[in-house]
C-alpha cells in the first residue's frame, strides 16, 4: 500500500534528486517486487517529464545487473533513468554508457530487510547541501593521498591504495554527481585492485544480507579476500559470496565513508547502512562506474563502525567523527 512517507520519498527522488525537467524522457527500471515504489515515482514524474516509461526486469537479487551488462545500449533512448531495483545498477555497463552520454542516472537500490519501503525511511530527508559540504572536506584529503589507512577498536587494521584514482560523492542529487548519483550519501574512491592489505573486522552490516551479528575478521592480501572467520556472520557472508559464482567478487574495489547523519547502521536497509555517518565501507566486486578497472557479476559493501581514518599520514576521522587535519601544503 502506498503510504504518505513513500510518497514523500518519491517526491524527493523526482523533484530534488533527479530534478526531472519538461524535456526529459524518463525510464524507471524496476522489478515486480517494487511496482508500488515505481508507481509512486511515476505519479510525481508524469507531472514534470515529457514522457515516463517503465522497464520491469525479470532478473532479481544479486543477478539483476547481468541484463544491463549484456544490453549496454538499453538506456540510449532516454535522457534520465531511475534504477529502482533491489540491487544497485550504477556499476553496470549500461549505466556507465548512460553516464558517458551525459544522461541523468540515479541508482535507487530498494532492498530492505524489515518489510518497509526504502522510500519511507527518514534518511531520505537529509539536507543534501550539508552532505555536499561534508563530502568536499573529505574529498580534498582523499584526492591528494596515495593510500588510506583505517583502524577500529573492533580490530580493523587495513591499508588501501588509490594513487591516480579520483574521489567522488553521492547524495542523491545527480547534478552534484555531474550526471549520476546514488541514494547512498557518502564520499567514495575506487581503490587499486591488487594492493589492499590487512584485516577488516566487519561489525556493521554485510550489505544486502543484513546486520553483522558479531564482529567477524576478514583477511585481505594483494587486494583480495583470502580468509573469512568462521563465525555465524562469516558463514552467511561466505555462502552469499559463493553464490555469485565469480571469483572477482572477492576483490576490494572501493573505499567509502558514510555521511548521512539521519542514517543508522542496523542491517535493515543496505543504502541506509552504508550511508550512516560514523561508518566506512569496503566495496567488493565491480567498480567500473566509480573510476576503477574491476569488472564482476556484482558489487556490495561491508560496513564497519567508528573508524580512525588516515589519508597518507593525516587523520581525517576519529572514532567515526570527521576531524579537520592541519592544513596541507603542496
Amino acid at each position: 500500500m502506498m503510504t504518505r512517507n513513500m510518497e514523500r520519498g518519491a517526491k524527493i527522488v523526482v523533484e530534488e534528486w533527479l530534478r526531472v525537467k519538461p524535456w526529459d524522457k524518463l525510464l524507471i527500471v524496476t522489478t515486480k517486487e517494487h511496482l508500488e515504489e515505481a508507481g509512486a515515482l511515476r505519479k510525481y514524474a508524469v507531472e514534470r517529464a515529457r514522457s515516463v516509461n517503465s522497464l520491469v526486469v525479470e532478473n532479481t537479487g544479486k543477478h539483476v545487473g547481468v541484463f544491463f551488462d549484456m544490453n549496454e545500449e538499453v538506456f540510449d533512448p532516454y535522457t534520465a533513468v531511475i534504477a529502482a531495483t533491489d540491487y544497485s545498477l550504477v556499476t553496470t555497463k549500461a549505466a556507465r554508457r548512460a553516464i558517458q552520454k551525459h544522461k541523468k542516472f540515479l541508482s535507487l537500490p530498494l532492498s530492505t530487510n524489515d518489510g518497509r519501503s526504502m522510500l519511507e525511511y527518514e534518511f531520505m530527508t537529509m539536507d543534501t547541501k550539508k552532505s555536499r559540504l561534508m563530502a568536499k572536506v573529505i574529498m580534498k584529503y582523499l584526492r591528494y593521498s596515495k593510500f588510506i589507512y583505517v583502524t577500529t577498536q573492533a580490530g580493523t587494521d587495513l591499508k588501501v591504495y588509490k594513487e591516480n584514482r579520483n574521489p567522488g560523492f553521492f547524495n542523491g542529487v545527480v547534478k552534484d554527481g555531474k550526471g549520476y548519483s546514488s541514494a547512498s550519501i557518502e564520499a567514495y574512491v575506487s581503490i587499486e585492485e591488487t594492493k589492499t592489505e590487512g584485516v577488516l573486522v566487519v561489525d556493521g552490516s554485510l550489505g544486502y544480507i543484513g546486520r553483522a551479528e558479531e564482529p567477524t575478521r576478514i583477511l585481505l592480501e594483494k587486494g583480495r579476500i583470502t580468509d573469512i572467520e568462521e563465525t555465524v556472520t562469516g558463514k552467511r557472508l561466505r555462502q552469499y559470496m559463493e553464490d555469485y559464482q565469480d571469483s572477482r567478487i572477492y576483490v576490494a574495489g572501493e573505499f567509502g565513508i558514510g555521511l548521512n547523519s539521519y542514517s543508522q547502521c542496523l542491517g535493515n536497509c543496505y543504502i541506509e547502512d552504508e550511508s550512516a555517518y560514523g561508518t566506512f565501507h569496503i566495496g567488493l566486486g565491480r567498480n567500473l562506474a566509480l573510476g576503477g578497472r574491476q569488472n564482476a557479476n556484482g558489487h556490495f559493501d561491508l560496513v564497519c563502525l567508528e573508524p580512525d581514518i588516515y589519508t597518507d599520514n593525516r587523520q581525517i576521522m576519529q572514532q567515526g567523527k570527521i576531524i579537520i587535519p592541519e592544513p596541507v601544503v603542496y
